[in-house]
């Protein structure tokens, strides 16, 4: 059907993976009105030599705005239509992309495609009342008996042990190399392979969860100077995923066999840790910081499970730019972790796959649970106020003791402004779940790290 006057004739095209193409007519009414109406606005407040403003011929301003004219009546134009397919077709567009194919027809019409992002569609999952199970909030006296123990190793002195063989809870130290199926391991890999290449003078404390699992119990029965092969086949989830199920083969030579002499848990380590204060007190701050601690796994092991729920009823695509977008953020986040950690720049470099391939599932469960957040936002008219967004800014500009008018027009230069309210709407959300949901403690309920 031809387009009456001043009607736009939009087509929205929806495509797989969140993607429209917009197809847009204008007619030539529509564009000569809006056209005249700028060509006045620039005639009324042009300076042109020889003229009173706003006195300069029409044509005279044309040809001397002749490119600013067209930008702004192309730009006004577009986000016109732009307005009118949001309400035409009830889209959630989360980017209009740049118009192309931009044509002004023989008769003045103009017409223009432009290629949208939109927001997944999809039927929220019931979201109150869910069950979510915990364990106890009171802290196992066990939990502080291990930080205990951890304090007394972190202060032990070590000694060589002399005629007897290594024993479970000695500390070994080691030279090792390894290979894969015949090779050095960095062979078979072709890439680094890290601390799984080899060592030379690597303590390891025999116990079954030290290094590998299964490799610290070989070394029982060892004397000082005595080599070994220690074979073992790495688990089906191994980080490295050219390793996985493999055997790795280590050439093990015991240098030096030590143990630990531990500290009494009296006043004198505590002197040693915070000068006057006592292992009493020593024990009240380590208490109180595991029961912060603790409260904070359950409270994300709560958030946690809801949005486990989430995810296993709802499916839906989402935009691909976001996923990649997604993916790189979460990859460059994992890098830093590990740099900060102790990787070096060959084993982030040799393990690049593995993270790109991690950072790809976790930048798709971040986004979909994010839009599902948003969508039950929206259902429950959950918002963030201006006056509770220039609050939480102005905390922050407290902690980094900046000036807080500069902080926020910073922000607000670089556009930043929606997203932090964006994250503040998504974290009310939480709390509302949160809040709804039934939380059933359970000593089998483990926390979730």
């Amino acid at each position: 059907m031809k387009p009456g006057p001043f009607i736009m004739n939009i087509v929205v095209e929806k495509q797989p993976k969140c993607v429209a193409t917009l197809r847009v007519e204008i007619p030539s009414d529509k564009v000569n009105g809006q056209r005249d109406q700028i060509v006045r606005g620039y005639a009324n407040k042009a300076r042109i030599q020889g003229f009173r403003p706003g006195k300069a011929p029409r044509a005279l301003v044309e040809k001397r705005f002749q490119k600013e004219i067209t930008e702004e009546l192309t730009g006004a134009l577009v986000n016109e239509a732009y307005d009118e397919a949001l309400k035409q077709e009830s889209l959630k567009v989360l980017d209009f992309g740049i118009p192309e194919n931009l044509v002004t027809n023989p008769d003045g019409s103009m017409s223009f495609e432009s290629k949208l992002t939109l927001a997944p569609d999809f039927s929220l999952p019931d979201y109150k009342n869910l069950t979510v199970k915990v364990p106890p909030l009171a802290l196992p006296e066990e939990e502080l008996d291990a930080q205990l123990q951890a304090l007394r190793e972190r202060f032990a002195d070590f000694s060589d042990i002399e005629g007897r063989a290594a024993a479970a809870g000695d500390f070994a130290v080691i030279d090792y190399s390894s290979t894969v199926e015949g090779k050095p391991t960095e062979e078979f890999l072709g890439k680094s392979a890290g601390y799984l290449s080899s060592r030379e003078g690597f303590w390891v404390r025999l116990d079954e969860k030290a290094f590998l699992p299964g490799f610290a119990l070989q070394l029982e029965g060892m004397n000082v100077g005595d080599s070994k092969e220690i074979t073992l086949t790495l688990p089906d989830d191994f980080p490295v995923n050219d390793l996985q199920n493999k055997e790795i083969t280590f050439q093990v030579t015991l240098k030096e066999l030590k143990e630990a002499q531990l500290p009494e848990l009296d006043d004198e380590l505590a002197e040693k840790l915070a000068p006057g204060q006592t292992m009493d007190g020593i024990k009240s701050i380590i208490r109180e910081n595991l029961e912060g601690e603790r409260r904070r796994k359950i409270d994300d092991s709560k958030v946690n499970q809801i949005v486990s729920h989430f995810n296993e009823q709802v499916d839906f695509e989402l935009p691909e730019a976001l996923i990649n977008q997604e993916t790189q953020s979460q990859a460059n986040a994992m890098i830093s972790r590990g740099m900060q950690s102790g990787m070096s720049k060959e084993e982030v470099t040799s393990q690049q796959a593995e993270i790109m391939a991690s950072a790809g599932n976790q930048a798709v469960a971040n986004l979909r649970t994010n839009f599902i957040l948003q969508e039950i936002a929206r259902a429950e008219n959950i918002t963030v106020s201006d006056n509770e967004l220039v609050n939480h800014l102005a905390q922050i500009a407290a902690q980094r003791k900046v000036a807080p008018k500069k902080f926020i027009r910073d922000l607000q230069r670089e556009g930043r402004l929606s997203n932090i309210r964006s994250s503040m709407v998504i974290g009310k959300t939480i709390d509302f779940l949160v809040e709804h949901a039934t939380v059933e403690e359970t000593a089998d309920a483990t926390i979730d790290e």
